[in-house]
């Protein structure tokens, strides 16, 4: 699917919310009683706050259980403003609000910078302990003299003031929806599923979790002071920590990152028992519901609006690869190439050392990983690292590429230093890397992997040129119906879409068969001269590395044996009984 199909779907769903918005505004003023109006102003608040959960819990998988205190903020700050009789009215307070708990936000962030999980879920409970104490203690502004919030004149009534909160419901869904798009919100899914994979795309995992612990305590600050022009006058018991605890799970169960989850969860957070009171139904239905949606959420790993969302997308690419087959497009056959192209003919400073290793030791305690090796790889060419299991090929690219720290020796690249520099700032200089494990978020689409590896917005033909390239399925697929295989391609295909200096290759060709592996290595030959990248390629596929390095450098038990023309290495007899055996090689 082109550009433009998949903008004019996503058009589509966008006028679809709009509408049930506009029709919201005007059927629930005019048709429901007051006290209904009243509770579907309640939902929607709710739903504002459930989607700082969305960004926080939805995008970025950080366990926050301190959502409501950000909203206790908000609120407190416009209860404020209206104590002081501030100039602009709630409708300039309301961002106000929100930007006030942002600084509290990104200080409750800073330990997601050193722990993660369970761990970090305890440290943001604490603070909203500790807030519940603040505020249980210190009446809100307001309450001593009983100076209610005054509402804007326009939307003063009930039925106005439910068509506002529509408003601004709206305008944050569109505004996060903006967000998700950039590199930085789709940075926010990676990080999820993979930290070490966001760093190796040059993502700053600090920058984006605080950036999102930023925008979720705006989100969530701008709900609290909704919440207080609704009520007037606001207690600490609208805030208290056990409701940040409940509107988590709820956030877990429904996805309150898709609008639809933030709705769904405003009403079965805030609204559900009196509606099923007023219904004349028993409360225990809720609590029925409510398991009933946990057990979906733990069995099938993903929220309920996620699953909804991935069945309907999985259905259109089905349908689409049914089209296609109609006519499918004749796959990219890389040409035959003589050794002056493997080379980097066509490459500017071809030859010319790109990165250069020198004396690079990294020791584990006693045990030595790599000791004094030496590697250059030249601007323009494909250069193998060779070794048995164990030997320390893997540790080489880890350290390389800034994943392990602590080593003797330098990493230069176009001789710049990198050694002071973290994975995220290598990549961003140039140096890619894949893993041997990929960890690609399966709600993506390939394209969307691709925009981020290369951390800019690619082009359609650019995004396939990469794809047909490397032999991956067409972009519009969700990586959920990538096979393992194919995964592997795309996560080289997203570091050679970065343009880098040189990507550090490891095992790309796991799970292929011997003649895709072979496909694969003439494809990499071709990557210095086409992309202008070169590539270090560690690989245990002797035919791939024959077909794609003009160098090789052999490591065993972390020393280099070996290194030179690849057909002279593989010929060496202690190449042979280190790595390959006694069996004779026949060079390609």
């Amino acid at each position: 699917m082109r550009l433009t199909e998949r903008l004019t779907g996503d058009r589509r769903a966008l006028a679809g919310g709009l509408g049930v918005a506009v029709l919201a505004c005007v059927l629930v003023p005019t048709v429901l009683p007051p006290y209904w109006v009243y509770l579907a102003i309640t939902a929607v608040v709710s739903a504002v706050i459930m989607q700082s959960y969305g960004v926080i819990v939805g995008r970025v998988g950080v366990m926050s259980l301190c959502q409501m205190s950000f909203a206790a903020i908000g609120a407190w700050v416009v209860l404020w403003l209206n104590s002081v009789q501030a100039p602009g009215g709630l409708l300039l307070w309301l961002p106000i609000g929100g930007l006030a708990a942002v600084p509290v936000g990104i200080a409750v962030g800073l330990p997601a910078l050193r722990i993660r999980g369970v761990n970090l879920a305890v440290v943001t409970f604490g603070f909203a302990v500790a807030a519940d104490i603040v505020l249980t203690a210190n009446e809100f502004p307001g309450m001593s003299d009983l100076t209610t919030l005054e509402r804007p004149a326009l939307f003063e009534e009930d039925g106005a003031y439910f068509v506002l909160v529509v408003i601004v419901f709206t305008l944050l869904a569109l505004g996060l929806r903006l967000l998700g798009r950039t590199r930085l919100g789709m940075s926010w899914t990676e990080l999820r599923h993979s930290e070490r994979a966001a760093a190796a795309h040059g993502v700053s995992i600090p920058r984006s979790k605080l950036a999102a612990f930023a925008i979720s305590a705006f989100v969530a600050g701008v709900g609290g002071g909704l919440m207080a022009g609704q009520l007037g006058l606001v207690v600490a018991g609208n805030f208290a920590m056990m409701q940040s605890l409940a509107l988590f799970a709820v956030a877990i169960m429904i996805g309150p990152h898709n609008p639809e989850g933030a709705i769904m969860g405003g009403v079965f957070g805030a609204v559900m028992a009196t509606i099923l009171d007023k219904l004349g139904l028993p409360q225990d239905l809720g609590g029925m519901l409510f398991g009933v949606g946990a057990v979906f959420a733990l069995r099938s790993g993903v929220s309920q609006t996620d699953f909804t969302r991935g069945r309907k997308r999985e259905r259109a690419a089905r349908a689409f690869l049914a089209e296609r087959e109609k006519d499918p497009r004749a796959p990219y056959e890389p040409q035959p190439l003589t050794g002056a192209a493997v080379e980097g003919a066509g490459v500017e400073g071809a030859g010319e050392p790109c990165l250069t290793v020198r004396g690079l030791t990294v020791r584990y305690g006693s045990v030595t990983a790599l000791d004094a090796v030496d590697l250059t790889v030249p601007r323009g060419a494909v250069v193998g690292l060779i070794g048995p299991n164990g030997a320390g090929k893997s540790t080489f690219i880890a350290s390389v590429t800034g994943f392990v720290g602590g080593y003797e020796g330098s990493v230069a690249l176009a001789g710049a230093p990198l050694d002071r520099y973290g994975p995220n700032a290598r990549a961003a200089r140039g140096l890619r890397r894949t893993f041997q494990t990929t960890s690609i978020a399966p709600e993506l689409t390939q394209y969307e992997h691709l925009t981020i590896g290369a951390g800019r917005r690619l082009s359609t033909a650019e995004a396939d040129e990469l794809l047909d390239f490397f032999g991956c399925p067409p972009g519009r697929l969700p990586v959920s119906m990538v096979d393992a295989g194919a995964r592997r391609l795309l996560d080289v295909a997203a570091a050679i879409a970065a343009r880098p200096a040189v990507a550090l290759l490891d095992e790309p060709a796991a799970g292929q068969s011997a003649a895709e592996s072979l496909l694969l290595g003439r494809r990499l030959a071709e990557v210095p001269a086409r992309f202008g990248v070169s590539v270090l390629l560690v690989e245990h596929d002797m035919d791939l590395v024959q077909a794609a390095c003009s160098e090789v450098t052999v490591l065993d038990f972390g020393h280099v044996i070996a290194t030179g023309p690849t057909a002279r290495v593989l010929a060496d007899p202690a190449v042979m009984a280190a790595y390959l055996g006694t069996a004779e090689v026949t060079p390609a």
